[in-house]
């Protein structure tokens, strides 16, 4: 299996490379250069089966050679064995055909944590076996930092550095990053929003020297092996639900837009999804594209969602590549455009693959609260409001009632206990672990939102290639 750029100019990769590479150097992203498929009877052969054992017949085809079939079923059955729940990624059916995806059972309470405890050990064991090191570079909306934080945390190779926006992740979410006391792990907090600080980390990538200098890797959805871990939970949820004999379809609260293009390489795999709903909340870049066909980046506005608070998807760029039919120069001219004038319209192949594959709807503060109200009263489920603007678009793009709905619940609602009382009146449970961390110190520096700035504090903290020891 060998991996292209969404711009097309960037070197063909296998699957590791493609994996500690994160942002190709062109600026684009990595992708299958084809997709694999499953068949009707592989898919229905998943059914009673361990989370983990799907996740080795999922995931295989898209490493090729990289490692024995025993060595990645042995890496997945330890990255899953922390999930508290024996399903490890259960449903919870809330209506006569409408179901809750429950993502949050691992470590740090956050559907991140499929994709990360997998990542970690690839990352380390092509480290190891290189005898090299990384300094990875994470941007975060608030999951996927905490997430990064306990993968990563005390692997002797690499060094992490989270980027999070000062101010705009919930406490809780903070405090799963920045609680951590390890040699390995840095915390800033840049005065901005995600998007700022997810521009920095591109132009780190981007910048060839000082990545090489200091061997950047991504863990971002950026980088292409999340993606590719997140697959998995698109089929045990399908085919406990009678997949393949019957279609199924999925909300995704999305913000960066890799959770819902992992529900999109299912289909390509073979998984009968009717519709992917895009969940979006007031920051609504995608909901507006899918409206008018013109993917245009305004203000970023907090709201009780933070993990959305996004106005750039990096994970588009994967889709408008798959809708131009692999067209990597078209995509190229229109990330141009984005980046010089805020925005482009799409071509009308591209547009008119999108609707024909995804639905759209978005929810406000009063929709998020009204939603994790009514389901409340009505079933005594207590969902996060990312999961809430999930279910609020599920509601408006229903579609034939015959099909199983399945709403991604991405997050815990312990994670936002500010929101849950102000819906419902009561505070969401803590999980122990979360309780402990909760009280321990923090540690992390603010930095501005500035490239050059925070270029120095990563190579101050890390060794450039000529320092490694032989």
């Amino acid at each position: 299996m060998k991996y292209v750029s969404t711009r097309g100019t960037a070197p063909r990769l296998d699957f590791e490379d493609a994996a500690l590479t994160g942002l190709a150097r062109d600026g684009g992203l990595y992708v299958p250069e084809s997709w694999p498929t499953l068949s009707h009877d592989q898919i229905a052969s998943f059914a009673g089966k361990p989370y983990a054992e799907v996740a080795a017949d999922v995931i295989a085809p898209f490493m090729g050679h990289a490692m024995p079939s025993g060595d990645l079923r042995e890496i997945l059955a330890r990255a899953y064995a922390p999930f508290r729940h024996p399903a490890t990624a259960p449903l919870v059916q809330t209506g006569p055909n409408d179901f809750i995806l429950e993502l949050f059972h691992g470590p740090t309470l956050a559907f991140k944590d499929f994709a990360m405890q997998v990542l970690a050990p690839l990352m380390e064991r092509a480290l190891t076996r290189r005898g090299d090191r990384a300094a990875i570079i994470a941007a975060t909306s608030g999951d996927t930092g905490g997430a990064a934080v306990e993968a990563f945390r005390e692997r002797a190779r690499i060094d992490l550095f989270v980027l999070h926006p000062e101010g705009r992740t919930s406490e809780v979410q903070r405090k799963q990053m920045t609680t951590v006391d390890a040699a390995n792990v840095h915390n800033i907090a840049v005065r901005g929003n995600f998007d700022d600080a997810q521009a920095i980390v591109k132009a780190l990538f981007n910048d060839h020297g000082f990545r090489d200098r200091h061997r950047l890797a991504a863990v971002n959805s950026i980088n292409w092996a999340r993606i590719m871990a997140q697959v998995v939970y698109y089929f045990t949820a399908a085919v406990s639900l009678g997949a393949p004999y019957r279609p199924v379809s999925f909300t995704v609260p999305t913000g960066n837009f890799g959770d819902i293009f992992a529900g999109y390489v299912a289909k390509q795999m073979g998984l009968p999804i009717d519709r992917l709903v895009i969940a979006s909340n007031v920051n609504d870049i995608l909901t507006r594209t899918l409206e008018t066909g013109r993917y245009e980046r305004g203000a970023v506005m907090p709201s009780s969602s933070p993990s959305m608070d996004i106005q750039v998807s990096s994970n588009f760029e994967r889709l408008l590549f798959e809708m131009s039919g692999r067209d990597a120069d078209l995509v190229r001219t229109q990330m141009d455009t984005l980046q010089q004038s805020g925005g482009f319209t799409l071509e009308p192949a591209q547009y008119d693959g999108l609707k024909e594959l995804f639905a759209a709807a978005r929810a406000d503060e009063d929709e998020t609260m009204n939603a994790i109200r009514v389901l409340y009263n009505a079933t005594g489920y207590v969902a996060d409001p990312h999961t809430a603007v999930g279910l609020h678009a599920a509601c408006l793009c229903r579609g034939d009632d015959s099909v199983p709905m399945i709403t991604l619940a991405t997050a815990h609602p312990a994670k936002f206990p500010d929101a849950i009382r102000a819906a419902i009146g009561v505070s969401p449970e803590l999980p122990e672990t979360l309780r402990a961390r909760l009280s321990a110190p923090e540690h992390y520096d603010v930095l501005d939102s500035d490239q050059a700035q925070i270029a120095d504090y990563i190579a101050a903290r890390t060794t450039d290639r000529a320092g490694l020891p032989a």
